[in-house]
């Protein structure tokens, strides 16, 4: 909120004309930031300037070092600001489907270039002034070849010892271009970051979308999908207005009554004012939601972002883990809420031994050991991860410190997939290396210590092995919302990273890794124009547009006030492959699918090819459909599935089945 800015104001309302230089000064840089969080960019250029002009009255009276440094400082605050304005007079006041897109080019050049223009000359003298390969030096060096970038005139325009190689923003991978259409389809949501769900929400059979944002006065939002590519807005035929505020989201059908219900999470980072009640909504089957939080025991207030359902007792609805912040100053310990089947959830995270007690990121569920009970791996900030073993008798073993998967210590997302259709599940959980600086000093080939995301390869029963380097997931990167899909059809999971972190200075661009054979990933950010620059939030693969091949919607937005921005949605123009979609009902395993487990076999014209896939919602921070499409590559058909129900460990035999279509599949 503007609480501290407000405070700041009156204080400098009533700061007497005679009051300390260092005073005057640092309370007007103070309050340049905070308004500069609010969105005033115009204020904060005016409150740096008066910066400036009382820096000046003092200028001899400082020993050269000193003054240096406050000058660096300042104008690089400057150079942010000016950034930020032209953001706002382009990026957000002319937004087009090519806004925020790097490499920037076409309509995604500034015509508003006064922002960019002033803060290549903060930047300028950041650079010249600041000291060599410092923090500062590095973050101005990113943000100078983008701000050029904006006005047209990389790289040429960038002196060679500020240029950054050609390589950060061009690549000599091919990749099939995807296009922002959210502008067109009427889904550019605009709004703080916050969470996503795509799947049929309505029953109607179609791909339906909702999205939430953190702003505790931002609406969440339903839109209806039309089955081609179209939506329509329905928060409030569905009775959803009023309700506020939430960081992510998830969906599920809690009562196994053949409806998508969806849990809303919120608090997180914000530790003792983050105790704010979740909402688990039911769907009630006529288009509308009641929330039923209460009734349901699940209104508990403690601050959170990430939460996952699983059956974790095999007895046919599903469980729900939610991964709460504990910090020195909020003790809030971890939930596993067991399903009663009756509506209700009863809290047994004590006795199955799942408390975390740490700064909970990212919790997902997945059989890794293949004895058909869920096990749940919890991604924590700034400690060990765990990897609690789920014993089947309702209580859970940490395992991480033996199985060496409790690195990164600084992680966010994580999740279970297959990365390598040998059907043991994997675990991606990535590094959060929050700052440009760290960003420019690997493209520049300078050594720095920021942590690595890990790939840990599942074996099966025994464990692990850390693939990262092996698999070309090494680079300092800073995921938020990100999810998983494979969006070539080739029968490999690609992903797609929502990057960022709250500062204005910290722009970089989203991540597109694809999958090349199960053997290693490549960064296609930039052949894809997936690179958005803005703050990426959840992310979800889904086909809206029901051609076959699966699209990426993403929310953008920032924490601060002043860091709204329009959400995205990326249409796959299509490689050419086949493939099949497959939904799961569950009679006696939960009606959702999850944890439901996929076979393909294939018969190609190099052999035979096996694919696995294992049914939840993808990834930690943005829902996918339950319903998988799965690429298939060139094969006409699939020669056998095999479908595996853990509730009563039994598998399911289809043979012969036609490509390109979706096929239901009920239990038994």
């Amino acid at each position: 909120g503007d609480s501290a800015a407000r405070a700041l104001r009156s204080q400098m309302l009533s700061l007497p004309s005679n009051a300390p230089i260092p005073q005057q000064f640092a309370m007007r840089q103070q309050l340049a930031n905070l308004e500069l969080r609010l969105g005033n960019e115009g204020r904060a250029i005016e409150l740096l300037q008066e910066c400036q002009e009382v820096l000046d009255t003092r200028r001899m009276a400082i020993p050269p070092q000193v003054l240096s440094s406050i000058e660096v400082g300042l104008h690089f605050q400057r150079a942010v600001a000016y950034m930020r304005l032209g953001e706002t007079q382009n990026c957000c006041q002319r937004n087009n489907a090519d806004s925020c897109i790097v490499p920037i080019r076409g309509a995604a050049i500034h015509a508003h270039q006064q922002g960019s223009r002033e803060a290549l000359r903060s930047l300028a003298f950041v650079l010249e002034n600041g000291p060599k390969n410092s923090e500062v030096w590095y973050r101005a060096i990113w943000l100078y070849n983008i701000a050029k970038m904006t006005v047209g005139e990389f790289p040429d325009g960038v002196p060679e010892h500020w240029r950054l190689p050609e390589e950060t923003f061009q690549t000599t991978e091919s990749f099939a271009e995807f296009s922002n259409v959210a502008l067109d389809r009427g889904i550019a949501t605009f709004s703080l970051a916050g969470g996503a769900i795509a799947d049929d929400l309505d029953g109607d059979g179609w791909l339906d979308l909702m999205v939430s944002t953190m702003d505790t006065a931002g609406q969440t939002e339903l839109y209806l999908g039309g089955g081609d590519g179209s939506f329509r807005r329905c928060t409030s035929e569905a009775k959803l207005v009023g309700l506020f505020g939430g960081l992510n989201l998830l969906h599920v059908d809690y009562d196994n009554d053949g409806f998508n219900d969806v849990l809303i999470l919120r608090g997180g980072w914000f530790q003792g004012g983050g105790r704010h009640p979740n909402s688990l909504l039911h769907n009630n089957g006529d288009g509308t939601f009641t929330d039923v939080t209460f009734d349901a025991g699940l209104a508990t207030r403690a601050p959170t972002q990430t939460a996952a359902w699983a059956d974790c007792d095999n007895d046919g609805d599903l469980d729900l883990y939610i991964g709460n912040e504990t910090t020195p100053q909020v003790a809030m310990a971890s939930q596993l809420f067991r399903n009663e089947g009756d509506g209700t959830f009863t809290d047994v995270a004590e006795s199955a031994g799942v408390l975390n007690d740490r700064f909970a990121k990212s919790v997902v569920w997945g059989d890794f050991n293949h004895d058909r009970w869920p096990d749940l791996y919890v991604s924590n900030l700034g400690q060990n991860n765990r990897l609690y073993q789920n014993g089947a008798d309702g209580t859970f073993v940490d395992v991480a410190s033996e199985l060496n998967v409790n690195n990164p210590q600084r992680s966010f997302p994580a999740w279970f997939w297959d990365v390598n259709n040998d059907g043991h599940l994997d675990i991606f959980v990535s590094s959060y290396a929050d700052d440009v600086a760290w960003l420019a000093a690997e493209h520049l080939g300078v050594l720095h210590d920021a942590e690595r995301p890990k790939l840990y390869l599942g074996t099966g029963r025994d464990g692990f092995v850390e693939a990262s380097e092996r698999y070309g997931l090494s680079s300092p990167i800073a995921p938020m919302g990100c999810n998983f899909g494979d969006v070539d059809n080739d029968g490999y999971l690609d992903c797609y990273l929502g990057t960022g972190e709250p500062e204005y200075h910290n722009l970089m661009p989203n991540i597109m890794y694809h999958n090349q054979g199960g053997e290693r990933f490549v960064d296609v950010t930039v052949p894809s124009r997936l690179g958005h620059l803005q703050k990426g939030h959840a992310v979800a693969f889904a086909d809206f547009d029901q051609d076959g091949d699966l699209d990426i919607f993403e929310q953008l937005g920032g924490a601060f006030p002043g860091d709204r921005f329009y959400d995205a949605l990326f249409d796959n123009p299509g490689f050419g492959n086949n493939w099949l979609k497959v939904r799961v009902v569950g009679t006696r395993t939960n009606r959702s699918g999850i944890g439901v487990r996929l076979h393909l076999v294939l018969e190609t014209e190099t052999g035979t090819r096996s694919i696995y896939r294992h049914v939840n919602s993808g990834g930690s921070f943005g829902a996918n459909p339950f319903c998988q499409t799965i690429g298939i590559g060139s094969a006409k058909s699939v020669k056998e599935m095999a479908v595996y129900w853990p509730a009563t460990d039994e598998t399911q035999f289809i043979r012969d089945i036609p490509v390109n279509q979706q096929l239901d599949i009920v239990e038994n």
